[in-house]
């Protein structure tokens, strides 16, 4: 029996790479119309199956990898390609990446009836360079399907995505399977945004500071990293990516996406960039409430709170055509926790490598929507390592080693002081995008945290910090007591990934003053 996962397609019909407007046409009985001109859709399944992918278990998952038998999942396939030659089926063809040293053919294929997935995909990625061009990665999606699974078969390069039709994982199949193609070449890529700070530093000079900010959907990462910090003038902020880079071992940044898809909850004029794209025509909402007379609702969470925008770049403020970012100066971990981790801290390499494997931050509706704004890790916030987890870590650390100027900083976008004696300080945006802007320019003073080792804020300029002092909210006792129980677990919790190195784990076990 010949192997499902070497088989081509083939459908009743097969419609090849037809335009985003044809596209548009086929979903047009699930779209309800904007009063902006662009489509919404509702979708029945409203975020990601976490619990439902499984990756082949070829002897290299990680510790937090559900694994498949690849007889099980050519089981899955062979009757999935059945199935495909009784329907209508589209196939689009879109590329990611536009640097010769990282640019992968994607081909998605997705039954007639969802014509809305392959519209919103064909905005995120790039067009091809060849319509004749073999695809590096293919996903195959069947969201009627009777049963949920996302099957991930890394060197196939192939993704099976069943019984949902969630557009996030579409997007994410081909961004998994990218991850894991950069490891494979030596690279590592992050789950992170990308933007450059043009500003001019104390001493005058006018200088490009390049930013990746890691963090899990529903912490900020969209917001500051589309932020503009305020600049005017000749200072000013350049947007590369929201979602995905792939970093190579001197820190430059290979961008992966055309697209935007931003979480749409709570959106108004306050966050104009975001705002002014998720109220474009060219915009496609998805989970979004929209009144019958196409009014949109971005504070009404009653379909979801994971009301989700697909938007161009073209329609983002301050993006130009580039997506790579020539060197990762500065590297934000951005955490959202509410009682004793501070506004900032500036982080050695060992203390880097060891927040990028703890991606301590709440769980979001993104994830698991049963759990959200509870406590939770993942490993450099991003759930969609494929491999050992240690692997990451240990790589991230040579890559800082090996480069002494790139900077790393923990961005709490929480709170500080729940629980304590007095009601806690919630951190506003304000203050992390002033923080962020001060990094670039370097005019923040620091000294040692006494029970981290890290370094923390002494004084930024125009920023009053007492009420941002976590241990300010607690009786010395009470601190003390937070700080061994944060200790404790975060030891166990690295302890799980074998083959990290030592010096990552010490790191947090006896806290070393070294910058």
């Amino acid at each position: 029996m010949r192997n499902p996962l070497n088989q081509l397609v083939q459908a009743l019909r097969l419609i090849v790479n037809p335009p985003a407007n044809e596209l548009r046409e086929m979903a047009r009985y699930e779209e309800k119309t904007t009063c902006y001109g662009s489509a919404s859709y509702v979708t029945r399944v409203r975020s990601r199956s976490a619990k439902n992918t499984f990756i082949v278990d070829g002897g290299y998952l990680g510790a937090d990898q559900r694994g498949i038998p690849l007889a099980k999942l050519e089981e899955v396939a062979s009757k999935v390609h059945e199935y495909l030659k009784t329907r209508e089926v589209i196939c689009l063809d879109r590329r990611m990446g536009k640097n010769p040293r990282f640019s992968l053919n994607c081909r998605l294929y997705v039954t007639k009836e969802f014509a809305r997935l392959p519209y919103m995909w064909h905005n995120m990625l790039f067009e091809p360079e060849s319509a004749k061009g073999e695809p590096d990665l293919v996903s195959i999606h069947v969201p009627e399907w009777p049963e949920r699974l996302i099957l991930v078969h890394p060197e196939a390069g192939k993704t099976y995505i069943l019984g949902t039709d969630y557009f996030g994982e579409d997007k994410k199949s081909f961004l998994r399977m990218a991850l894991y193609y950069w490891k494979k070449r030596g690279g590592i890529g992050f789950h992170a945004g990308s933007k450059v700070l043009r500003v001019r530093t104390a001493e005058g000079v006018l200088k490009d500071v390049g930013f990746i900010m890691f963090g899990l959907s529903g912490t900020g990462k969209t917001t500051l990293t589309i932020h503009d910090h305020g600049l005017q003038g000749e200072e000013r902020v350049i947007i590369r990516q929201d979602d995905m880079v792939m970093m190579d071992d001197t820190g430059y940044c290979c961008g992966t996406e055309n697209g935007f898809y931003i979480k749409t909850e709570g959106l108004d004029h306050s966050q104009r960039v975001l705002y002014d794209a998720a109220t474009s025509p060219n915009a496609i909402l998805e989970n979004v409430k929209v009144l019958d007379d196409g009014t949109v609702l971005f504070d009404n969470t009653e379909l979801t709170s994971n009301g989700r925008g697909v938007v161009l770049r073209k329609d983002v403020t301050g993006t130009d055509d580039r997506i790579d970012l020539d060197k990762a100066d500065k590297i934000l971990f951005i955490t959202r926790r509410d009682d004793i981790i501070p506004p900032v801290a500036k982080l050695n390499a060992e203390q880097a490598a060891a927040y990028f494997m703890l991606g301590e931050s709440i769980e979001t509706s993104a994830g698991d929507p049963t759990r959200a704004g509870e406590s939770k890790r993942e490993v450099g916030t991003n759930p969609f390592i494929i491999g050992r987890e240690s692997d990451e870590g240990n790589r991230l650390l040579h890559i800082l080693r090996k480069n002494p100027d790139m900077e790393c900083y923990l961005l709490n976008t929480g709170s500080v002081g729940k629980g304590g004696l007095r009601p806690g300080k919630k951190i506003p945006i304000k203050i992390s995008t002033e923080i962020m802007k001060h990094i670039a320019k370097d005019t923040i003073k620091w000294t040692t945290d006494p029970d981290w080792g890290y370094q923390v804020p002494l004084e930024i300029p125009g920023l009053d910090l007492t009420e941002y002092n976590p241990a300010a909210y607690f009786t010395m006792d009470e601190y003390q007591k937070r700080v061994d129980k944060l200790r404790q677990e975060r030891i166990r919790w690295l302890k799980k990934y074998p083959g990290l190195r030592e010096e990552i784990i010490r790191t947090v076990l006896e806290p070393v003053k070294t910058l």
